[in-house]
């Protein structure tokens, strides 16, 4: 079940499938997780990324960027938070 009515589920990700989404859409897609994103930076699917550093080494967890990929980004905007969160806003560049 899906939370809501543009929330759409999917068992397994066919990138061209995301390709005619992103086509028909009037508005932002947002991938979240890092094994969905990840799959979707390799397939060229994504326009910006939003990254959130966080001041906290765990020593472990999922990676949150897909090896052996490179892209190149134009930082868009910054914003640091009291915490010491930093939000980074990249628009990817071909």
């Amino acid at each position: 079940m899906t939370s809501s009515a543009r929330t759409r589920l999917e068992r397994d990700f066919d990138p061209e499938a995301v390709r005619q989404m992103k086509g028909r859409a009037g508005r932002d897609i947002t991938v979240g997780g890092p094994d969905l994103a990840a799959q979707a930076i390799k397939a060229g699917l994504v326009d910006e990324c939003h990254l959130f550093v966080t001041p906290v080494v765990v020593g472990g967890g999922k990676q949150s960027l897909p090896r052996n990929v490179r892209l190149k980004l134009d930082l868009l905007d910054e914003r640091r938070f009291g915490n010491g969160v930093v939000h980074l806003h990249y628009r990817t560049r071909t």
